[in-house]
């Protein structure tokens, strides 16, 4: 799973990239500070407690594990991860964020790094973009205090920018596509537009629901060989819907009105979108002072317990920040960007937790692992589908998979639920 940080320059993408992976990017106050793409990961945090939960539970009742200490650690987790953590049953799972250089109108016409940047974005699943929602930028991310750029503005011109992008690569050899509808009627239409976008990671429905889109925006649109300009254009907005959903962080939004964003919350919102204030340097300051053990915070929870090395550390200065940080972000709906993103990946995106496992009795792997793995996936994925993402080897010589809650058996087509511990049992 990939999510793309993106927006014009100068908004606070590489300090929101930072707050969400705890990796280190430069960061300054003006355009392209980032030039190639930082890739790094988020810990998401679980909708739900991870099910060594009920494991534990199940081996406390009969008397094979004793009730968790309490000075545990890791307050009652028994799983060993392989990646990510957790403690108090609270999971904590991997995601790919991608922070791009800043795009500026005329991007797919080269302007600013023009279309590497959108090449950037070919393979994410889901685009936040953050904007400045205190409009202290100009629409090409020029520092100019206030009055810049306004969010709604923002938003539409990087989708504006995301359809010509598109348009262009349709429009590139659309004469010779219209030779092609002509000669092998729709069929040739949608394979033709397939071979130019498979690339950017359109599918048989993304092509599907932009030519349904051509058709009902502009009913006297003709033959495919003489649309023009303008159905090129419907065509690609639509795929793009499908193929880049935007989600939006109202950043800076300390420094802002409620009232700066509630146009484009109101457009968002109409068409099934989500939009979420933050201020990116407060998180990423709330997180700085957790990894380097002065607070006790949960990821996703903006409330914390100063620890024994913050109690010697932090200065009286320091601890008013936090708090007044803590609170000012506690006060803002949708939990900042992890809670967006958390929204996207199991609200919008609809991602499911498995925990595949070789031992169904004890939910361990071979090496004695107690749940070793939770892998996110898509809606509708099946027993023989996670067996390919396990390992390619346990998908081809899939033979059948067992529930490991119930012990019943469940065949290929078996599709995944959440939360579902599954045994698989492979030729390999």
């Amino acid at each position: 799973m990939r999510i793309g940080l993106v927006g014009k320059p100068n908004v606070g993408k590489s300090t929101s990239f930072s707050a969400l992976t705890e990796t280190p990017v430069e960061i300054a106050n003006y355009p392209f500070t980032t030039i190639d793409p930082n890739v790094g990961v988020a810990w998401l945090p679980l909708r739900g407690p991870c099910a060594c939960l009920e494991l534990r539970e199940r081996r406390e009742q009969e008397g094979r594990m004793e009730s968790k200490r309490e000075r545990d650690p890791r307050k009652g987790s028994i799983c060993i991860p392989n990646s990510g953590s957790c403690t108090d049953y609270n999971r904590l799972v991997p995601v790919t964020m991608i922070d791009v250089a800043g795009l500026v109108p005329g991007a797919h016409k080269g302007k600013g790094r023009g279309n590497q940047f959108l090449s950037d974005l070919a393979r994410c699943d889901a685009l936040i973009q953050v904007i400045d929602a205190s409009g202290s930028t100009d629409i090409e991310g020029n520092p100019v205090g206030s009055g810049g750029s306004n969010p709604l503005e923002e938003y539409e011109f990087l989708t504006t920018e995301l359809d010509a992008w598109i348009s262009g690569i349709l429009s590139n050899g659309w004469e010779r596509g219209a030779r092609r509808v002509q000669a092998e009627g729709d069929r040739g239409l949608n394979d033709f537009i397939l071979d130019r976008l498979t690339g950017i990671g359109a599918n048989e429905r993304h092509i599907s629901v932009g030519i349904s889109s051509v058709s009902e925006n502009n009913p006297d649109a003709g033959m495919p060989w003489t649309w023009t300009e303008k159905e090129i254009t419907t065509l690609a907005s639509a795929i793009r819907i499908q193929l880049f959903p935007i989600f939006v962080a109202a950043n800076k939004a300390d420094k802002a009105s409620p009232d700066s964003w509630s146009e484009l919350k109101k457009l968002i919102s109409e068409s099934g979108g989500i939009v979420v204030p933050t201020s990116a340097e407060a998180e990423l300051a709330l997180r700085r002072a957790s990894s380097a053990g002065l607070i006790e915070n949960t990821p996703g929870n903006f409330e914390f317990r100063i620890t024994e090395l913050g109690e010697i550390n932090l200065s009286e200065k320091q601890r008013t920040a936090l708090e007044s940080i803590s609170s000012s972000l506690g006060a803002w709906e949708g939990g900042g960007l992890l809670g967006l993103l958390g929204e996207v990946v199991f609200g919008i995106l609809g991602r499911r937790v498995a925990y595949p496992v070789q031992d169904e009795n004890h939910w361990t792997d071979g090496d004695g692992k107690i749940l070793p793995d939770a892998l996110l996936v898509p809606s509708g994925t099946t027993a023989k589908e996670l067996a390919f993402l396990v390992h390619t080897d346990l998908g081809q010589g899939f033979i059948k998979a067992v529930d490991a809650r119930s012990g019943r058996i469940i065949g290929s087509d078996y599709e995944i639920l959440d939360n579902d511990v599954i045994r698989i049992h492979s030729k390999s």
